[in-house]
């Protein structure tokens, strides 16, 4: 009697699985994990990176911008460097201003960050002179964490004023900040609230008061503190007493600070109203934030009443930001918000005042999450009828519990390693749909086989069996899977933790799926599959050996038919061979004819984007609102915009792009930027970034008539850069690197489809010194520092004092400063009166010598080398700054040999030694595309190697690994011709689907030769063995390929995936074909002589 062949580690596995009563508890837990997972893992639109930097900001007032750089901000770049992470220091030496930027690593966590960054800076107080001038460092951290989740705008139809905004702003804040998950709270574009002391030269010089005096008097008078305290004896039987004893008086409102008695002239005391106007309201305009609906306010999120304006109609408005804490689900936190906003309507915020929402990160992240899980439902049901048309009913209902089971594991698995519900890890079981069922299918796929085989057989003796036949080249094939994807979690820079939860959640789930292919799909096909086959339920298939359907013998002639010439003829093999050569040549090729365009990644379709403006160095903050004013009407006329922000002389609330990008510390009175709504993508026909490439020539139009410049910037697909085009000069002097900056910019703009130019270089700006006469102002006691003091407080104010009114959120400044007529022209200024040594008033015009110049411009460094920039963008067919970048540099080319110049070119770092020859660093996109398929590419290589080592462990062969690994470069032959068929662009996505199908193929061969060996030690021909593997494995090849595919197309109408959809799609569809030819042809050519010589 023949002993039965004992069972493998599977069949074990699957046989103390099938009937165990602890199998179905198992699922029961695996499912309520996930459901867990969903309900309180956060949501998020995007994935949460550590992305932490730091300014910090060192006042050294009076400073040229050299003495800066050279006093300041080298050795303050010095100390920071010496800290641990560091990825870059950058500096900008303005006049009076360093401003150090220290940008960690990614995935450095803030914390950690900040404490090295405070450690240093305690360590090394003393590196700065003590008398130098410089005051003390003020460090503003910044990170993920602070890019707002909401922004409501506050405004009215009935033209409250921004204080009047400003100041329910403040108590709205106050509210806001007890809602849970609320981080920080910030309102932008306030005027701010002051006691307003316009002081006049000439009833100053009348009374014989001075403005430092003046200042003197007003802090004076505004001081109070507790003395001490007495004993008050004991009266009448009560005890002795402790009286506290307070001296002094704060000032209350604008009558006492009127009142405040500041001199006397001719014997009568003289008030501070004698000197000054004094009013109590908005301090000077320094910031102008107003809100504008746009035509498709009535249909957008928008407010009812935004609907009855008129679209370019401007009203004053005053924005609440509203940041959450970390690991907060932004879902949650932003409808806290808006629940809250609602109830303190006509309460805290006035019925004449609206308060619309202008950013809400939360809901589009709902919506993302909530459309994203519905697809995952979807492509799991596609997947499931698939299996269901290919083995019928039952077989379908096992693979698809097995499906879900795997899904809601995974989900944990996510939740567990710390990833949030975002629109990456969502997209990656999406992905991942197509792989994780495999497992389940094979598994089913041969019990249904070998029940076929063996009709008379109890089906709990079959199915061990079955999963053992195939548990080995299942468990290999899984572990293929994850050795391809996994490596690309170490993808280095801002991409690699962005796309992280595609390996992690992919590998996480193929784990699971092996174990739940083991363990409950063999106790669910126990329970469900019919005992001998028959029945209802089968009969849908494309079945072999005993399946219906297809019958064994047609597909079987099917691949005789095209095998048979192939094995018989070596000639055939080779044309064969030189056939797919050619066709990876012509596939390649397409990116050469740029057919297939190369980018980092794709534009989303979002409702919003940004204009940022600059004005010329020197422009008066009015000025800038005009500009903005044009082109908020020109924006508010368009059918898309719901509505618009504009924010003159202060920053928007940030975007992570802005984080990078530092938009937050764009607070000069040139600067300025519209934050433009759109109406929601399903009712617009046209996506986001058309939209901005068709309004952009209008904006620049416009833009050039008041001289400035305009960008337009766009929410970008994954991590963002600095700018898209960024050439950065380094070389021996400024000069000359200003000078070659300049040139490069004009190049920059001479290129067809570069758009947005911009540079670090800044026109001149007029300056009016007032240059001391030393000896006049000793002769008479005057200080230096006296002096500098008058003119900033005449020009700028001075708060000589706070008032305590117990009734405002923040301190109410007394601010003494010109009036606004005073302030156009020198004259007033020189007119003001100085205190002399003997009491006697002399006019500032005795004092200083008038000279005129140009301001210091900014210096740059970049890692402690001198730097220019110049930025770009690229607009046009190909958009792609990649060949932007490459037509700049062919022209640049011609540009040096015309002018016989050497500057040299850097792409990866920084030169070396920049003091003997100007050069060029290109960065921006290029970098982070650089280092993206860099690190994908080496991790492809690795996903490869250990391919092979598994392979080789498995097959105790180092040339069948080499065999079944062969298909892997044939999906380069669907790849890019399935790009150029549907016009899209070859991405990090697309390199993301080429890196999972090298794991997907290499199964299928594994599959197609483990049955080569298997029919030939079972005694059956070498030759009839390899013609059969095709037939018999073409099934659940062909499924498998299916279900990837299927799964693929619910994520092939997303902008950033699209890319990854397309690779799968038809890298799947050409690599099967090719390896269910490939694969026994190639195997039988290469051991045809040795088994023929065993036989």
């Amino acid at each position: 009697m023949k002993t039965s062949t004992p069972l493998g580690l599977s069949g074990r596995i699957a046989a103390a699985f099938q009937s165990n009563a602890l199998t179905p508890l198992l699922a029961l837990v695996a499912l309520l994990l996930g459901l867990f997972a969903v309900l309180v893992t956060p949501r998020e639109e995007e994935p949460q990176i550590n992305v932490t930097m730091a300014n910090v900001l060192i006042p050294f007032p009076g400073a040229s911008s050299v003495d800066v750089q050279n006093m300041v901000a080298r050795p303050a770049e010095q100390t920071l460097g010496q800290i641990a992470g560091i990825e870059h220091t950058y500096s900008v030496a303005r006049p009076g201003l360093a401003v150090l930027t220290v940008q960690f690593k990614v995935g450095v966590p803030r914390t950690e960050a900040l404490v090295r960054l405070y450690d240093v800076l305690n360590a090394n107080q003393d590196w700065l002179p003590r008398d130098l001038g410089t005051l003390t460092p003020i460090v503003k951290p910044k990170g993920i964490d602070d890019v707002p989740v909401v922004a409501v705008t506050l405004w009215s139809k009935e033209g409250l004023s921004a204080l009047d905004l400003e100041a329910v702003a403040h108590s709205v804040e106050a509210e806001l900040k007890a809602v849970a998950g609320v981080r920080e709270v910030q309102t932008l574009g306030g005027p701010g609230r002051a006691i307003q002391v316009r002081v006049d030269p000439a009833r100053l010089r009348a009374r014989g008061v001075d403005l430092l005096g003046l200042k003197k008097t007003v802090a004076a008078a505004n001081f109070g503190m507790p003395a001490g305290a007495v004993i008050v004896p004991a009266q009448a039987g009560a005890t002795s007493q402790m009286l506290t004893v307070e001296v002094g008086e704060f000032l209350k409102n604008e009558e006492e600070v009127g009142d405040l008695v500041v001199g006397t002239s001719q014997g009568k005391p003289v008030y501070l109203r004698d000197v000054a106007s004094i009013s109590t309201g908005a301090q000077q305009a320094r910031r102008y934030v107003w809100y504008t609906p746009g035509a498709a306010s009535a249909q957008g999120d928008a407010t009812p009443q935004d609907g009855a304006m008129v679209a370019g109609q401007t009203f004053g408005a005053v924005t609440i930001s509203v940041t959450k804490k970390p690991g907060e689900n932004a879902v949650d936190v932003s409808r806290a918000v808006r629940s809250r906003l609602e109830s303190l309507r006509n309460t805290v915020i006035p019925g004449n005042m609206e308060a619309t929402v202008t950013r809400d990160y939360g809901e589009t992240a709902a919506e993302k999450a909530n459309k994203l899980i519905q697809k995952l439902a979807f492509a799991t049901g596609s997947v499931i009828l698939l299996v269901g048309f290919a083995l019928g009913r039952r077989e379908a209902l096992i693979v698809g519990a097995a499906v879900i089971l795997t899904l809601t594991a995974t989900l944990f698995a996510s939740w567990a390693w710390g990833f949030t519900l975002n629109r990456v890890s969502l997209f990656a079981l999406i992905f991942s749909i197509g792989i994780l069922v495999d497992d389940a299918i094979v598994v089913v796929e041969n019990i249904h086989r070998h029940q076929q085989l063996k009709p008379g057989a109890r089906l709990k003796d079959i199915i061990p069996k079955a999963v053992d036949e195939v548990g080995g080249p299942t468990i290999l094939a899984t572990l293929t899977v994850i050795a391809a994807l996994l490596p690309m979690a170490f993808v280095s820079g801002l991409m690699g933790p962005y796309m992280s939860p595609i390996p992690i959640n992919s590998s996480l789930g193929m784990a699971i799926s092996l174990a739940i292919a083991f363990t409950v799909t063999p106790w669910l096909a126990l329970k469900f599959m019919r005992e001998h086959g028959h029945g209802p339920g089968h009969g849908h298939g494309l079945g072999v050996d005993g399946h219906s359907g297809l019958s064994v013998s047609k597909i079987q002639k099917l691949f005789n038919s095209i095998l048979s010439p192939l094995l018989n003829s070596a000639r055939k093999r080779w044309l064969l061979l030189a056939g797919i050569l050619a066709a990876l040549v012509l596939s390649v090729g397409l990116t050469m004819v740029q057919w297939v365009v190369l980018k980092m990644l794709p534009f989303d379709n979002k409702s919003e984007f940004q204009v940022v403006v600059d004005m010329p160095a020197g422009t008066p903050l009015e000025d800038t609102a005009a500009t903005l004013q044009d082109l908020g009407a020109f924006l508010a006329q368009q059918p898309e915009v719901v509505n618009l922000q504009a924010y003159a002389g202060t920053a928007s609330p940030i975007t992570f792009n802005g984080l990078v990008r530092q938009y937050y510390l764009r607070s000069d009175v040139e600067q300025g930027d519209l934050q433009v709504n759109l109406v929601d993508k399903h009712h617009r026909s046209e996506k986001s970034h058309a939209i901005a490439q068709r309004l952009r020539p209008g904006l620049e139009a416009i833009g050039a008539k008041h001289h400035a410049r305009i960008k337009v910037v766009e929410v970008p697909p994954g991590p963002p850069v600095m700018s898209p085009l960024v050439a950065e000069v380094y070389g021996p002097d400024e000069a000359g690197r200003q000078k070659r900056a300049a040139q490069l910019a004009k190049t920059f703009g001479d290129t067809a489809d570069i758009v947005g130019v911009d540079s670090s270089l800044r026109e001149d700006a007029a300056r009016a010194f007032l240059r001391v006469r030393r000896q006049r102002a000793e002769s008479l006691g005057i200080p230096v520092a006296a002096i500098a003091q008058t003119v900033s407080a005449a020009l700028s104010g001075t708060d000589a004092a706070y008032l305590h009114d117990q009734q405002s959120k923040y301190p109410v400044p007394v601010r003494l400063q010109l009036p606004l007529e005073s302030q156009v022209g020198l004259d007033a200024i020189l007119a003001l009166p100085m205190r002399a040594g003997n009491g006697q008033l002399v006019p500032l015009s005795e004092l200083v010598q008038l000279e005129h110049g140009v301001i210091d411009k900014p210096l740059y460094t970049k890692d402690m080398l001198g730097v220019s920039y110049v930025f770009g963008d690229m607009a046009g067919k190909l958009d792609s700054p990649l060949y932007g970048l490459f037509a700049i540099r062919g022209k640049l080319a011609d540009a040096a040999q015309a002018q016989h110049e050497d500057t040299g070119e850097y792409w990866i770092k920084q030169p070396a030694d920049p003091y003997r020859q100007y050069a060029i660093k290109w960065d921006g996109e290029w970098q982070i595309t650089y280092d993206t398929f860099r690190d994908m590419g080496a991790a492809y290589g690795v996903g490869l190697i250990l391919i092979y080592l598994l392979v080789v462990a498995q097959f105790k062969s180092y040339l069948t690994p080499l065999v079944i690994m062969a298909p892997i470069p044939l999906t380069i032959i669907g790849v890019m011709p399935g790009h150029a068929l549907l016009g899209a662009q070859f991405t990090a996505t697309s390199m993301i689907g080429m890196i999972a199908l090298a794991g997907i193929i290499v199964r299928n061969s594994i599959l197609l030769v483990d049955f080569i060996e298997l029919q030939v030690r079972q005694g059956l021909a070498f030759k009839d063995a390899v013609l059969q593997s095709a037939a018999v494995r073409a099934q659940p090849i062909a499924l498998t390929g299916l279900a990837a595919m299927v799964g693929a197309f619910f994520i092939l109408d997303d902008p950033i995936f699209n890319g990854l959809a397309v690779s799968l799609i038809f890298g799947i569809l050409v690599s099967t074909l090719l390896t269910l030819v490939v694969i026994p042809v190639l195997y039988y050519a290469l051991y045809r002589r040795r088994m023929e010589s065993r036989a």
